[in-house]
């Protein structure tokens, strides 16, 4: 059975592993680099559901889509002028 996201509701790493099945690593480099915020309480990650909520939302996967795109021309672009 699939728990519905609820966006005030405070989520564990673990819990919003299982729903973005990620690994553990992946969900720590993703609360590292930024991509999901997360607050420490006690020394513990907590999450917002509504932050997951953004990672699913298809608004979301099209801005990561255009800045991978920016990124991919640029670099393209440094190895044309070698």
């Amino acid at each position: 059975m699939v728990e519905e996201i609820k966006p005030g509701k405070i989520y564990t790493p673990k819990e919003t592993r299982d729903f973005l099945k990620v690994s553990e690593s992946t969900m720590k480099r993703m609360i590292r680099d930024g991509i999901i915020r997360a607050y420490k309480v006690s020394g513990q990650y907590r999450i917002w559901g509504i932050e997951i909520l953004k990672l699913t939302s298809p608004s979301f996967r099209f801005q990561l889509y255009r800045f991978y795109m920016k990124i991919r021309n640029k670099i393209r672009q440094i190895i044309k002028g070698w």
